[in-house]
C-alpha cells in the first residue's frame, strides 16, 4: 500500500523571543520563534530534513525528489537539483519543484503519492520547506517561522498508509509577496479568517473525511494549519473535529512555517503515534488541501529521529533584536554591497561534486581520502587513482579552530575549524555554537549552509556542527 516510509524535519537552531520584537526583555519559556541564521535558507534547511529522513536508508533507492518552497530565491533554477546533488543521489533521479502557494507543501507529497502509487517512482522523496520574513515590527514578524519537512514515500514498508485526500480551490487574496520584495504581506486579519481560513479548511476537511469512509471522531490526530488558537479551534468545529484531537499548533515555539507548517505538524502527529491509528493532515492557501492516513505495525520498528520534537528541544536563544536583524540583513548599513555575477558558474560546475556533494577521492591505491580530490596522492603518491567518498553523512572531530572577527558574521566571531573525518583533513567554518563551547576533539557533524551571497545567488557549502550527545545522526 503507498504511504510513508520514512519522515524527518529540521528547525533552525537558533530562537527569536518574541518580546524582543515587542522591544521587552525576554523571559526564559516566553513565546518565541524559530529562525533560520544568517546562514540558512529554504535550500539548506530541506537538506537537514532530508537528511533526518533518510538516516539508515540507501539513497540510491531514491527515484524522485519533490522540493515545495514559497521562499525559495531563485526562479529559473530549480531547488529540488540543488537537493538532489547536496544528498548525493543518483543522476538518473526525477526533480520537480512545487510552489505558489502555502499547501505547495501537501501538494508536493500527494505528487509523490501519486507517483509512487502509478509506478512512476518505486520511492519519491518530498520536503517542504520555508524561509519567510514579516516586515520588522510587523503584524507577520511574530508570526512567522522557519523549518522544514520530509518523507520517504513508498509502497513498501510503509508506516503510514494513504487513505484519502482532497481539496478546495478559492481565488482569495490573503496573504502575498511581490516578486523581488523580501517581505510577505497580509490583508485585515478578521477578514482573513472569516472569509478565508475558516470556510475553507472546514470544507476541505468535511470532503477529506467523508472520502474517507470515516467519522470525524475516528482520527487519533489532526494537523492543521493554524492561523492562530482561537481560528483553529472554531475551523475544528466546523468539521465536528473535537478539540482533544487536534495536534500542537506549536505557537510560541516553531511559528508558522509556510509550506512547511501542515507538514511539520504531521511529523509531530507521527512521532507521538501508535500503530492502527488515522491521522489527518490539512494545510490552507488559495482554498485548502487535506490527506489521510493510517499507521501501520512498521511504525514502531523505524529507527529514531530527531524530527520536529528533536530539533525543537535543541535551541539558543537570540540575545538581542538586533541580532536578528543582522542576520537577515535587514540592519542599516553605511555602504551598500555593489552587484556582481557572483561565483563563476564554469568554477561552481567544475566543484560541484566536492561544494555542493561534500564528496571527497578515496586513493584506491591505499585508501587515503581527499576533498578536494587532487590528482596525485599525498599518502602514497599514486596518481590519477580515485573513487568517490561521500563525507556529508560522516562524522568527525577537531583538530583545530581560530576565532575570525574580520569575516561578515551577524554575531561574530566567525569560527573556523580544521577537522579530521574519515582520515581526512577539512576546514570548514562551525554552525550551531558559541566561542565557548569550541575544543579540540570536540566531536562533529556537517551540515549544509550558505557561505555568503553573490551575485545575487546563494554560495553554498558544509560547515562542523557539533555533535551533541544523545542525539540521531
Amino acid at each position: 500500500m503507498t504511504g510513508i516510509a520514512a519522515f524527518g524535519a529540521y528547525v533552525p537552531y537558533t530562537r527569536l523571543p518574541l518580546a524582543l520584537i515587542q522591544g521587552r526583555p525576554a523571559k526564559e519559556g516566553g513565546p518565541e520563534k524559530a529562525v533560520a541564521y544568517y546562514d540558512e535558507d529554504a535550500i539548506t534547511m530541506a537538506v537537514a530534513a532530508a537528511i533526518d529522513c533518510l538516516a539508515g536508508i540507501d539513497r540510491d533507492q531514491v527515484d524522485a525528489v519533490y522540493f515545495a518552497s514559497t521562499s525559495y530565491e531563485l526562479k529559473e533554477k530549480q531547488g529540488a537539483a540543488v537537493i538532489a546533488k547536496a544528498l548525493d543521489l543518483r543522476r538518473d533521479v526525477l526533480t520537480s519543484d512545487h510552489a505558489g502557494s502555502l499547501r505547495a507543501g501537501t501538494g508536493a507529497l500527494e505528487a509523490g503519492l501519486v507517483a509512487v502509487k502509478a509506478g512512476a517512482a518505486r520511492n519519491a522523496l518530498v520536503v517542504a520547506s520555508d524561509c519567510r520574513m514579516g516586515a520588522p515590527r510587523g503584524a507577520l514578524e511574530g508570526k512567522l517561522g522557519d523549518g522544514a519537512a520530509a518523507f520517504l514515500v513508498s509502497a513498501e514498508n510503509t508506516i503510514a498508509t494513504w487513505t484519502a485526500s482532497h481539496a478546495v480551490t478559492a481565488e482569495f487574496q490573503d496573504a502575498w509577496r511581490i516578486d523581488g520584495e523580501p517581505f510577505t504581506h497580509s490583508w485585515e486579519d478578521r477578514f482573513v479568517v472569516q472569509e478565508g481560513v475558516i470556510p475553507n479548511l472546514g470544507d476541505a476537511l468535511r470532503g477529506l473525511i467523508d472520502k474517507a469512509g470515516a467519522a470525524p471522531g475516528d482520527f487519533a490526530k489532526v494537523a492543521l494549519y493554524a492561523h492562530d488558537a482561537r481560528t483553529l479551534a472554531a475551523v475544528a468545529g466546523a468539521a465536528g473535529i473535537d478539540r482533544s484531537q487536534l495536534q500542537d499548533p506549536l505557537l510560541g515555539r516553531l511559528g508558522n512555517t509556510g509550506a512547511a507548517y501542515a507538514p511539520m505538524l504531521l511529523i509531530a502527529a507521527l512521532e507521538e503515534a501508535s500503530p492502527g491509528q488515522k491521522l489527518l493532515v490539512a494545510s490552507y492557501g488559495d482554498g485548502a488541501h487535506g490527506l489521510a492516513f493510517e499507521t501501520s505495525d512498521a511504525l514502531a520498528a523505524l529507527p529514531p529521529r530527531l524530527g520536529v520534537a528533536g530539533h525543537l528541544a535543541r535551541r539558543r536563544t537570540l540575545g538581542s533584536y538586533d541580532a536578528y536583524l543582522r542576520s537577515r540583513k535587514l540592519d542599516p548599513k553605511e555602504w551598500e554591497g555593489g552587484a556582481d555575477l557572483g561565483l563563476s558558474a564554469t568554477v561552481r560546475h567544475r566543484e560541484s561534486d566536492a561544494d555542493i556533494g561534500f564528496i571527497g577521492g578515496r586513493c584506491t591505491a591505499c585508501g587515503q581520502i581527499h576533498l578536494p580530490t587532487p590528482r596525485v596522492c599525498y599518502a602514497c603518491k599514486a596518481k590519477d587513482q580515485w573513487e568517490p567518498a561521500r563525507l556529508s553523512d560522516k562524522t568527525g572531530r577537531v583538530l583545530a579552530f581560530t576565532f575570525d572577527y574580520f569575516f561578515p558574521a551577524a554575531e561574530p566571531p566567525t569560527i573556523m575549524v580544521v577537522t579530521e573525518v574519515e582520515g581526512c583533513r577539512v576546514q570548514v567554518q562551525m554552525a550551531n555554537t558559541q566561542p565557548d563551547e569550541v575544543r579540540l576533539d570536540l566531536p562533529v557533524e556537517f551540515v549544509f549552509r550558505k557561505i555568503h551571497d553573490a551575485g545575487g545567488k546563494a554560495n553554498y557549502f558544509w560547515k562542523a556542527s557539533p555533535l551533541r550527545k544523545g542525539e540521531a545522526r
